[in-house]
């Protein structure tokens, strides 16, 4: 459990280093983002519906 929140607090960080990255690692990374996002939203839902219905 502490990997997968040491990973998620690593994908929304930015990268200290300069260095360039090409366009379509940064679109990997952001497609990561939002379906990290999708997944907790998705989970949050779920917990919801199975506690109050």
């Amino acid at each position: 459990m502490k990997a997968f929140l040491l990973y998620f607090i690593r994908v929304f960080r930015k990268d200290p280093s300069n260095q360039s990255t090409g366009l379509n690692l940064r679109m990997m990374h952001g497609i990561n983002r939002v379906s990290i996002i999708m997944f907790a939203f998705a989970l949050l839902v779920m917990l919801y519906r199975a506690l109050f219905k």
